[in-house]
């Protein structure tokens, strides 16, 4: 069962999913007074106005802002009452905007790169974009029997399964193997492993996204 989809590892495809995410990012601390200051800005209020909305003194509020003195729980609550927010909103730090990158890739159903293999012959799709998040690729399944594979499917991320055509045999390591038609799908831990019989004479027809 030596048939681990290679094309996952193949630079010509630029197809690496990118996760490097830092587990050891440093968090910054939060400034409260900065983090009130950003709440009235927000909703564009003037000292003055959130003065009035919050019932506190308009130099009170000068102080939080400008981390001269803590806010007692009571000031706390006139700040979340006044502002119309809630106690975890004026405590978290806010989520970065996101910028869009505008990507995209169109692939022509004559244009798919074929990876054709013992078992499989794969079709990838949207190989033009490097560090994708997911790699979707439409699949026909030539094996008929769980023999035709040396060793189990695996490799990293999560999968999503769609049969678009034909009836499979879905076989993974801890779960008994289960029969899927038209329509039915699976998703996956796909370090588990994995492999797909045909169950009629005609090869079925996948689609796999890879995340």
């Amino acid at each position: 069962m030596a048939d681990t989809p290679q094309f996952m590892n193949e630079q010509d495809y630029s197809l690496h999913i990118n996760r490097n995410i830092s587990s050891g990012a440093m968090v910054e601390p939060l400034k409260l007074g900065e983090r009130v200051k950003q709440l009235r800005l927000s909703q564009k209020l003037t000292l003055e106005e959130a003065a009035q909305r919050t019932g506190l003194a308009r130099s009170t509020l000068s102080k939080i802002e400008n981390e001269q003195v803590s806010p007692t729980f009571a000031v706390v609550s006139k700040l979340v009452a006044g502002l119309g927010i809630d106690i975890p909103q004026l405590f978290t730090q806010p989520e970065p905007e996101q910028v869009g990158g505008g990507r995209r890739d169109i692939t022509r159903a004559a244009d798919a790169k074929v990876h054709p293999t013992k078992t499989y012959e794969h079709e990838l799709h949207a190989t033009q974009l490097s560090n994708k998040k997911m790699i979707p690729f439409k699949t026909r399944v030539h094996a008929r029997s769980f023999e035709e594979y040396d060793q189990w499917v695996r490799h990293g991320g999560e999968e999503f399964l769609y049969v678009l055509s034909g009836e499979v045999m879905f076989y993974t390591e801890f779960y008994a193997p289960v029969a899927l038609k038209t329509g039915d799908s699976a998703y996956y831990d796909c370090t588990m492993g994995h492999a797909l019989v045909s169950l009629g004479e005609v090869d079925a027809e996948v689609l796999w996204v890879t995340a």
